[in-house]
């Protein structure tokens, strides 16, 4: 049997088939349909090895229809290096028969789903007509970010930070030419005060106060994704409290989120609550409300199933016998007899 195999290549050509945003939208909607069938899903607390210098992740997902799970890492120093912070590679199978129907890069793929993901929430919890966003931290996952909300809210400006300047270069030179302005800052308070949207994208492994409740205008929205694993977080436990909380799932949210430094009855909701409509999203203009997002198994099965759909439908991808075929499944040894 042959199994498809999809590429960086591949991945690179279906965006730009479809466009960045047409694909986010896509993925969103998928999302947005899995979310909404939480209860259907068996659900877990991805795998993590924990090393010095970095993570290693296995992530599960599965329906009733398809198993889908991804391996990651989380390697801070790597940049340093010339490699990527964070590679994936993702699987999706048939659970009728347990074959594995895809392997598929998922460093393009988790960049996109994470995004999107934000994008969710934000679709119940940040202001219907927000038009401005600021993004704290400029290094791979950014520009997926912006473009993401670019493609759901009709942003106007977008203000950016980090510490290291040609992360911040390389962010505007990537985004020149979008329909919104961009404004480099000099620093985070700068940034984050008058805007609708704030997304919190740091890489550092240690527990940090990026920014105070004072710095920014009520309403906001923030998307916090840069605390993702233990010890590391973006946020006080004092600016955690005056905030509605929502995240991803509550048993690996308590491990690896902002909420690692409190309890979950810090939390309001998890994020399939709003999208099955069980509570309300955001209920006024003035409430701050903050999505802890760290990335769950759902969202890798959500984007694998729609490129297996895409990549069928392109015809892209690489068919190859990674699984034997015998006319008698019970002489496995006699494929070595020929």
């Amino acid at each position: 049997m042959k199994m498809k195999i999809l590429s960086v290549t591949d991945v690179q050509k279906l965006v730009r088939i479809l466009g960045v945003e047409s694909f986010f939208q896509r993925v969103t909607t998928a999302l947005e349909e899995d979310f909404g069938h939480w209860h259907k899903f068996v659900l877990s607390p991805r795998h993590a090895t924990h090393y010095p210098q970095g993570v290693i992740e296995l992530m599960p997902c599965s329906s009733q229809q398809l198993y889908a799970f991804k391996y990651v890492n989380g390697h801070p120093g790597n940049p340093l290096k010339g490699k990527l912070n964070v590679v994936a590679i993702g699987l999706l199978s048939d659970v009728a028969s347990g074959y594995p129907l895809m392997i598929s890069e998922m460093t393009l793929l988790t960049a996109f789903r994470t995004a999107a993901t934000g994008v969710l929430a934000a679709k119940y919890l940040a202001r219907k007509g927000a038009k401005s966003l600021a993004i704290i931290g400029t290094g791979a996952q950014a520009e997926f970010q912006v473009m993401a909300f670019a493609s759901y809210f009709n942003l106007e400006f977008v203000r950016f930070y980090d510490v290291d300047p040609q992360a911040m270069a390389k962010f505007s030179t990537n985004l020149s030419g979008q329909k919104f302005s961009l404004i480099p800052c000099g620093s985070i308070a700068e940034a984050v005060q008058n805007v609708d949207i704030v997304i919190t994208a740091t890489a550092a492994k240690k527990r940090q106060f990026l920014f105070e409740f004072e710095d920014i205008s009520p309403g906001t929205f923030i998307q916090a994704m840069g605390g993702d694993c233990p010890g590391k977080t973006e946020f006080s436990v004092e600016f955690l409290k005056q905030v509605k909380l929502v995240v991803e799932y509550t048993p690996q949210t308590l491990e690896e989120g902002e909420v690692q430094q409190c309890t979950a009855n810090h939390i309001y909701a998890e994020l399939w609550e709003l999208v099955c409509n069980n509570k309300p999203g955001r209920q006024n203009n003035h409430e701050i409300t903050l999505f802890d997002s760290v990335g769950f198994a759902l969202e890798d099965y959500s984007i694998l199933r729609v490129v297996y759909e895409l990549a069928k439908d392109y015809q892209l991808g690489t068919e190859l016998p990674l699984i034997p075929e015998l006319d008698d499944p019970k002489n496995l040894f006699g494929l070595l007899m020929h």
